[in-house]
Formats: C-alpha cells, sequence, structure tokens
C-alpha cells in the first residue's frame, strides 16, 4: 500500500469521525425534541401550556451547556425569566437570558462550588407554577460539585481523583459523587419541587442510564451508601479517600445521614427527563459516512468498557482477521465502537484513554499494512491533553523508530500524548461542545 493510499484512509477516519460528532451537536440534538409551537412546548411526546407557568428558570452543567441553553434561548425567548449553567472553561457562547458560569473540568474547583451553590438556590426559587428546564451534558458530575456536610471541596477533588487513578468505571465514581454531594443523585429534583422541571441530556455514560449522566442531580438514584463502600473494597481504596469521606459514607450505611431520593419520592412526579444525544447516535452516523465513502461496515457496539489496552487488543485482533480471512467482513472495511474505557494509571507520562487505545492498537498491528486506526474523544479532549486522540497506520512504528522512539517505553509510562505528538498523529478539534464518549475507527483497506 503506497503513503497516498495510507493519507486517503487517514483522512477517511477523520471525516467519519467529524460526521459522528456532527450528529449529536447540541443544537440540533435539542431541536429534535424541543420545540414551541404558538404557547405549547413540545417537549418529545409530552405537551406544555407555557400560560400555566409565572416564570421559566433555565438551570444545568456541563460541557455542551452553552450551544443547548443557546438553542433553548432561542425557543423559548423572553419568556425565560433567568439562567444558570456551570461549563467547561471555554466552552461558551453569546447567551442573552443565561448565564454561564466557567469552572474546573474533570477536578472540580471553587468556581465550580460557587456557580453550584446559585444554581441550587435557583432551583430552590422555583415554586409550584414554574417551570424549571435543566440542561445536562458530559462533564456535569465534576462541573456541579456542591460537597454534602462536612465534607470539603478539596475532599471531593482529592476522591476524585483516587478515582480516575484507580481505573474505576463512570458509573462507579458518579455512584460515590452522589453521595458526598448535596445536589447530585437527585438532589436537584428535591430543591427545584414542586415545580416542574424538565431535563434534556445529553448522555456521556455507557447505557444511557438516566442516574448516571452527570451523576443524575434531577433523576432518582439506583446506587447506595453501600454502593460506594464496595466499590472502594473493589479497588483497595478504602485508605486513599479522605477520612472526612469515608466517614460520611459509614455514616450512611448506619442510616445516619440521609439517602439519596429513590423512584418513589414524590420529587419526581412532575419530572420529565429526555436524552436527546448519545453515543450510539454518533457512532450510526459515523457509520453512515463510512458507507458513503465506500467501507463495509461494522458496529461492535456503543457500550465497550474494560481497561484500554484489552480493548486495544481485541480491536486489532478484528483488524487482522478481516485482513487475512475477510471476516467478519471483507475489505474496504470499517469497523466501529463507542463507549469509554479505562486506563489504570501507572506511569508518569502524559496522555488519555484515546491516545493509549491507539498506541496499543499500532502495536498490537505491527506488520499489518492496510490498517488505519483513529480513536478519539466527542468532547474534543483526551484526560489531562489538548488533543481529541490520535490516528495511526502501518507506518508508525517505522516512522517511531526512525525517530528512536520506543513506543513500549511510551505505553508503559502512560505517555502516549508525547510518543504521537513527536510524530505528528495526535487528532486535535479543539472544544466541539458537545460530548458522548468516545468513538474508535479502524479501516482495513
Amino acid at each position: 500500500m503506497t503513503s497516498k493510499d495510507l493519507a486517503r484512509m487517514r483522512k477517511d477516519a477523520l471525516d467519519i469521525f467529524w460526521a459522528g460528532i456532527q450528529a449529536v451537536e447540541p443544537a440540533a440534538a435539542v431541536k429534535r425534541y424541543f420545540r414551541l409551537e404558538g404557547n405549547r412546548l413540545l417537549v418529545h411526546q409530552k405537551v406544555y401550556d407555557l400560560g400555566e407557568f409565572e416564570h421559566i428558570y433555565v438551570i444545568g452543567a456541563g460541557k455542551a451547556g452553552a450551544p443547548m441553553a443557546k438553542t433553548v434561548e432561542e425557543t423559548l425567548g423572553g419568556r425565560i425569566t433567568h439562567g444558570l449553567i456551570n461549563v467547561k472553561y471555554g466552552h461558551l457562547a453569546e447567551l442573552n437570558r443565561v448565564k454561564l458560569i466557567e469552572a474546573g473540568h474533570p477536578v472540580p474547583d471553587e468556581a465550580g462550588l460557587e456557580g453550584a451553590r446559585a444554581i441550587l438556590d435557583l432551583a430552590s426559587r422555583a415554586k409550584e407554577r414554574d417551570l424549571v428546564l435543566c440542561l445536562i451534558s458530559g462533564g456535569g458530575s465534576a462541573l456541579l460539585p456542591l460537597p454534602a456536610a462536612g465534607i470539603s471541596l478539596q475532599d471531593k477533588q482529592d476522591t476524585t481523583k483516587v478515582l480516575l487513578v484507580c481505573g474505576a468505571t463512570i458509573h462507579e465514581i458518579n455512584a460515590v459523587r452522589k453521595h458526598i454531594s448535596g445536589v447530585k443523585g437527585g438532589g436537584l429534583a428535591r430543591a427545584a419541587y414542586p415545580a416542574t422541571l424538565i431535563s434534556l441530556m445529553l448522555s456521556d455514560v455507557v447505557g444511557d442510564d438516566l442516574d448516571v449522566i452527570a451523576s443524575g442531580p434531577t433523576v432518582p438514584d439506583s446506587s447506595s451508601f453501600q454502593d460506594c463502600m464496595n466499590i472502594f473494597d473493589k479497588y483497595g481504596i478504602r485508605e486513599k479517600v479522605p477520612e472526612t469521606v469515608l466517614n460520611h459514607i459509614q455514616k450512611g450505611i448506619a442510616g445516619k445521614a440521609p439517602e439519596t431520593p429513590k423512584p418513589a419520592d414524590p420529587v419526581f412526579v412532575r419530572t420529565q427527563s429526555v436524552i436527546v444525544g448519545s453515543n450510539l447516535a454518533c457512532v450510526l452516523a459515523a457509520e453512515k459516512e463510512a458507507r458513503a465513502l465506500g467501507y463495509r461496515t461494522l458496529v461492535l457496539s456503543s457500550m465497550i468498557e474494560g481497561e484500554t489496552r484489552e480493548v486495544a487488543r481485541v480491536h486489532a485482533g478484528i483488524a487482522k482477521e478481516i485482513v487475512k480471512t475477510g471476516h467478519p467482513l471483507s475489505p474496504p472495511a470499517c469497523v466501529l465502537s463507542g463507549g469509554e474505557t479505562t486506563v489504570t494509571i501507572t506511569g508518569r507520562g502524559l496522555g488519555g484513554r484515546n491516545q493509549e487505545f491507539v498506541l496499543a492498537a499500532a502495536m498490537s498491528l505491527s506488520g499489518q499494512e492496510t490498517v488505519v486506526v483513529l480513536s478519539a474523544g466527542t468532547d474534543g479532549t483526551d484526560g489531562p491533553t489538548d488533543a481529541a486522540g490520535a490516528v495511526a497506520d502501518s507506518r508508525t512504528l517505522h516512522r517511531a523508530q526512525a525517530l528512536a522512539l520506543n513506543p513500549l517505553d511510551f505505553l508503559s509510562n502512560n505517555d502516549a500524548y508525547h510518543f504521537f505528538d513527536k510524530l505528528g498523529d495526535l487528532v486535535k478539534t479543539g472544544p466541539t461542545n458537545t460530548n458522548v464518549m468516545d468513538l474508535r475507527i479502524m479501516l482495513v483497506a
């Protein structure tokens, strides 16, 4: 295969990635489920008479909060009384009725704390004849930090860091977040009651579980204090989490701290939650683009979890099978998957799960001449870096060897960022203002 052929495949991979991103662009996603006809607000399959409400408040948190709020403003205009949404630094838009508060992600900061307090206060201001619109998207957990009594923001930050490093899944991380928070796990719904509450959600979690998206601030919580302790024990981190957090969890187990509201709680009687965008929508749009480019396609799943390097080896094995036997489909082939893997950090390098996936896959695909692999975060950020992910092909390791780069050294040090940076193979998109986990693309010619 010539360099020109590989260059075309790399471009195809990027085009397929962007097709997936465009399908979950927040404005378009919201418009599909949220529209106004006269004085009637149509939200999915429900209709609301806006004449019945005295005030409309807009609250929320997440990386896609700005474009979601912009669409809501364009729909409702001056009907909005006031709004507050916490967003990641730099994820902004020009708004008239809703104030955006920039805050830290993935580790919460003081700006997020102050914003969460203000959002909770605004929700608490709502009365029975008011409508509260809550806009939730990826990153909402970290961007809505309001620690439970007796727990400091630093305690929450330290706990988040421990959970991120140990390899806990997003479901597990959010279960803990909900139980050391004053707003998550249904806390925001409790504050807004008895107002009517509508939540529009851009899902960034495997399986699109409502109570996991942004740690479920407006929906019933299915996890418990005991689940949190089980997570600590599973990863052996009891001694690593702050004592105040451990004590709070133990009090909850003993019934001395209030549990999060469950499905039968009356605070959820006047609530509606709608997922407006998901990883599956992204993957299916990517599949459509791949077919248009002439590839036979296979969608593995939008719910891929597990250790990044292991997932990478499995994907590489599928590519090898296609090359050797033409199964499960013959070239030109495009294999797609979504979801969110985890990285157990043992090194001191820089990177993220997508960059590490591509590096591990490239190593497993050594000797394959007709494969391109791309993996990137749909939010434009992979771990604590300015890259969304990376792309590699059959010549990546040869180019690395020419630069005296040992891929195993970089992988062992969790330093995929600097490996791909030296090769010019990082995928940098800037903020996409959406977030539905990751998209992985393998092209086989």
